[in-house]
Formats: C-alpha cells, structure tokens, sequence
C-alpha cells in the first residue's frame, strides 16, 4: 500500500522518513508512506501539489515493483496516474475506484473554473476509465458517470462504502460531550467540515431552534477542514450553545459518541452533482451504530433513508424543516428506536463490509485472471 501522511490517521508506521519516504509492515500489509502532510484545511493550490507529488512519487514503485495488479483509489484524479502509466509501460493489470466524479464536482461546485484545467482534468478522468481493465464506482451516479464514457458495463461494478457492523455495534462504551445532557436529544454530524459539506445549514437550524427555546436539542459537529474556524467563529458570535465543536476522534471513540446519540445528520452542500454521486462514509457509519439519519439534499441516499424508514429526508436550503424534523425527533423518542433498528438491518442486510469486501475481491481477482 502506498500512501500519504495525514494528521487524522495513522499507517502504523512510527520509524523516520529518510529521503522523503518510510516502509514498513503492518497488520501483514507492506506500506510505503511518503512525506505528504495532507489536510482538508490547506488551500487549493497546495493540495494540488501534494496530489500530483504523490501521483508522480508513486509511478516508480508502480513501474519497478513485482505486482499482480495495480489498485488506485480516487479521489484525486491523479492518484490514477501511476496505474495508467503502468498499464500502458509493462501491461501491468489495473483497477480504478471512483469514490467522487471528477470533473464534474468541482465544476458545479465552482471550486475550479478554468476551462483549460476543467479540459485537463476531464481528459484524465477519461483516460483513467479507458486504461483501467476494471473499475469500481461507490454510488449509482458515480457508476453512471463512468458509463457515459462508452465504458462496458461488464467493466465497471457498484461496491459502495460498507459498514463496519464489528466497531460500530458495539455500545459499551458511549459517551456524550460534558456540554450534552442525558435528556437532551444529541444531533451528531461526523466528518470533513469543508466547503461541500455546507455546516452553515446546521447553524442556520441552531439559530432558529434557540429562537423557539428549544434548548434540549444539541448538535455535535465532530471533525476537522477549512470552515471549521469560521463555523466555530460564527457560532461564538451568534451566541450558538447548542452547537459543540469537536475535534476529529479515532474510530473507536467515535463508535462510542454515536453510540451516545440519538441522530446522526448526513449533509452536503446543495449541489445536484452529489444526489447520486457521492457515497459518503459517514452516513454508513451512522447505519452501523442504528442510529436514525437526518439527510438534507435529495439523491440515492435519502431514497434509501425514505424506503426503509431509518430518518428524516429535508429539502436542501430549508432550516426551518430542518429545525422541525430535530423537533419532531426529540418529541418522539419512540419513532427514533424504531428507525435505528431499521437503520441496522439495512446495515446488515445490504452494507456490511464483510460481504462488500468478498465482492471487491472477486472483482479484483476477476481484473487479475481476465474473468468475464
């Protein structure tokens, strides 16, 4: 495995880097890690260099390493670039998983709008999809993205983010913030508090819940990005006690504050390019833990809240149905038992991560030995 470094996880690897790189072994998994510091919170420009330092650190391993097959993983679009390279250099096998459609993100977020870049990145993107000899898609968008490429659909397989039911059923150990009492119902939106992720909708909603005195409601926002000072700025402005910051906490621990919640809040940003085209982790993780799910934009994953009953499904940019639907769930604390067990046996009975991964390894050793 050959990766970067980030402060909000951890390789396993503790030696020094000598010459911009360490090795390791861990958990039976050989790494390579390079000295890559990532964060959401860095700007634009240095995340792209970072991006294509890694892309082009990483097509010598690709090329001079014994391997059966080469798996890359977006996003960003480049970490495709040592898996095409190799295919086309030695004929190496080559999967491509497409965890976000890239250009067509940031295009429609506006986050990119140079038409010479958008071009650049849309000939990557496409010749990612026509190198790989099998690619993976997370959503139902994301698989459709690849196919209107004139991609084979025997080529291209759905395997979505799955939920690790081993971490997350567990409940032993739940805990609340100090700031969150017992009988409050606790709101918990875990994640990447960055520009798609659109928190200003959460505080939108405080501000109207302390309007109606509704103080037993508390939002938890758990993570880290660029528009955590700003939000947490914000929210000490308007006085906003019912929203409690929290930096990002290993899984086990977050495992333990879902399991102290009463909700979790799946939000994105009100861009149509993420109705079917994201597969975000953290919703998976809130099924996991049966917690019910507030989701506040339209898309395959608010059908899937709708069909089986585990939340409440808002329109995007509407805080007071928002506010109403947090109101609804304090208020009936029986409909919130019911919609987490249904969210577990969604979980179990078509996310779990065990048979998602038998699935991603047949896939894999399908790419492997050519198998139709």
């Amino acid at each position: 495995m050959v990766c970067g470094s980030y402060s909000g996880g951890s390789t396993g690897l503790d030696g020094s880097f000598v010459g911009g790189k360490r090795k390791g072994s861990y958990d039976g998994i050989n790494i390579i890690e390079f000295e890559l510091n990532y964060s959401n919170a860095d700007s634009f420009l240095k995340r792209t260099m970072l991006f294509f330092l890694f892309a082009l650190r990483s097509i010598k391993i690709a090329l001079f390493s014994k391997s059966d097959l080469i798996f890359a993983t977006s996003t960003p679009l480049t970490a495709g670039i040592p898996g095409i390279v190799a295919r086309w250099l030695k004929n190496a096998r080559f999967v491509f998983e497409v965890r976000d459609l890239w250009p067509e993100l940031p295009r429609e977020m506006k986050v990119i709008r140079n038409p010479v870049i958008l071009m650049l990145m849309g000939f990557l993107e496409w010749l990612s999809y026509k190198s790989a000899h099998r690619l993976i898609g997370l959503s139902p968008g994301i698989v459709a993205g690849i196919r209107r490429h004139n991609i084979n659909e025997d080529r291209v397989a759905l395997i979505p983010n799955g939920c690790d039911l081993d971490i997350f059923a567990a409940n032993e150990h739940a805990w609340r913030p100090e700031q969150v009492a017992d009988d409050d119902l606790m709101a918990v939106y875990s994640g990447t508090h960055g520009i798609a992720n659109g928190l200003d909708a959460v505080l939108d909603v405080a501000v109207l819940l302390k309007k109606q005195g509704r103080t037993k409601i508390k939002i938890v926002l758990v993570g880290q990005g660029r528009e955590k000072e700003k939000l947490s700025n914000r929210a000490e402005a308007e006085n906003l006690d019912n929203v409690i910051f929290l930096d990002p906490v290993p899984k086990k621990e977050l495992a333990g504050l879902l399991a102290g919640a009463d909700i979790g809040l799946q939000l994105l940003a009100n861009v149509e390019a993420f109705y079917f085209g994201t597969s975000p982790n953290k919703f998976f993780d809130y099924l996991s833990a049966g917690l019910p799910v507030l989701t506040n934009y339209p898309g395959w994953i608010a059908e899937l809240v709708s069909e089986n009953d585990c939340g409440y499904v808002v329109a995007p940019q509407d805080p007071e149905a928002f506010s109403v639907a947090l109101i609804n769930a304090e208020n009936n604390r029986n409909y919130l038992l019911k919609a987490g067990n249904n969210a577990n046996i969604l979980a179990r009975n078509e996310f779990a991560r065990d048979d998602l991964a038998d699935k991603f390894v047949s896939w894999l050793e399908a790419a492997v030995y050519d198998i139709k």
